[in-house]
């Protein structure tokens, strides 16, 4: 008699995928989490956030992208559900939003709980750092759709946000400022072009260790995109935050146009933050147009906020009087529209 295993997905595999995972998310858990693993649905509760004046619900999807034919590559899946979770996250605490919780999608050509397991224990870990629930998520086997070893990776998002205190960018003015935060290296973008200039250009083995990044090219393009939900969250509650963007796909060039208003351009000091060795090695080839860099990756500022120019100084000592790094990198203008490296 044909089983379903003869076609190459093992129902029994899944399960036992499950029973490894389920205590990692239970993990995530706060008391707004309803019910248990293996609802149709996941639940949560917004008793909370009944002192709202208007609660608003903000919902976000992304993926990793081509870092995951990388992490295949190296066999190294524990990293690429904490890019996964920021991925999402930062999105929504760019319009001031706390995250809830969060759902993942994994597909794959085989199933290997193990590996799974990897997986998962990133997303884990990258909800913690985001202080979202993961409460729900579906892996799919799917032969014949992927190669045994290839997976890809989705990740579903919802934050909310009183409506009178959502960031939308709308007050900005010529004459803000623009801070950036630093990034902790590539993030989650621009790694096809990545793949093509270290691996097919120059040659570069992703396990050859590279003095300038002290780590081998591979552990330093395998660095977990920074998570900026609770600097955001804190810094909200203390400052006047006019905008928000996270520097994802395009770079500072696209990003930031996005969240302010038409009419209005920004000029961008380059030298004004010390980027990390990849982006320097990436550089020094000369290989790049300076706005081709710019546009494919962050050059080192993973979230650029727009502050009243008053309060720029203050913002930035704050910020560096914690974990992460801050650097007054330019100014909104009204001379010209989109972005000037200057």
């Amino acid at each position: 008699m044909l089983t379903y295993r003869d076609s190459g997905v093992d129902i029994d595999e899944g399960n036992r995928a499950v029973n490894l995972i389920k205590n990692k998310i239970k993990g995530t858990y706060d008391n707004n989490v309803i019910g248990d693993l293996g609802n149709f649905s996941g639940l949560y509760s917004l008793k909370d956030f009944l002192s709202m004046e208007e609660p608003v619900l903000l919902s976000s999807t992304d993926g990793v992208g081509t870092k995951l034919k990388l992490a295949q590559m190296l066999n190294i899946h524990n990293t690429v559900g904490i890019d996964l979770v920021a991925m999402c996250v930062n999105d929504l605490i760019c319009q001031g939003a706390k995250p809830l919780f969060f759902l993942d999608y994994i597909a794959t050509g085989k199933l290997v709980p193990e590996k799974i397991d990897d997986i998962v224990s990133g997303i884990v870990e990258g909800c913690k750092q985001a202080g979202c629930a993961l409460i729900g998520g579906e892996t799919a086997e799917m032969p014949g759709m992927y190669s045994n070893e290839d997976y890809d990776l989705a990740g579903f998002s919802v934050g909310i946000a009183d409506k009178n205190k959502i960031i939308s960018g709308q007050n900005v003015k010529a004459g803000d400022t623009l801070i950036g935060i630093a990034s902790s290296g590539i993030h989650s973008n621009g790694y096809s072009f990545i793949r093509k200039i270290f691996l097919e250009e120059y040659k570069y083995e992703l396990n050859q260790y590279i003095e300038e990044l002290e780590m081998t090219l591979g552990e330093a393009l395998l660095v977990p995109t920074k998570i900026y939900v609770k600097l955001i969250i804190n810094l909200i509650k203390k400052y006047y935050l006019k905008a928000i963007a996270h520097i994802t796909g395009g770079g500072v060039i696209e990003n930031i146009p996005r969240v302010i208003p038409k009419g209005l351009g920004i000029d961008i000091n380059k030298n004004s933050w010390e980027k990390p060795p990849i982006f320097k090695m990436i550089e020094e080839f000369n290989s790049i147009d300076e706005i081709e860099l710019h546009k494919s990756f962050n050059m080192g500022i993973g979230l650029v906020i727009v502050v009243d120019s008053d309060k720029s100084e203050e913002i930035t000592k704050f910020i560096n009087e914690g974990e992460e790094k801050a650097f007054i990198i330019g100014e909104v203008v009204d001379s010209h529209e989109g972005v000037n490296l200057c």
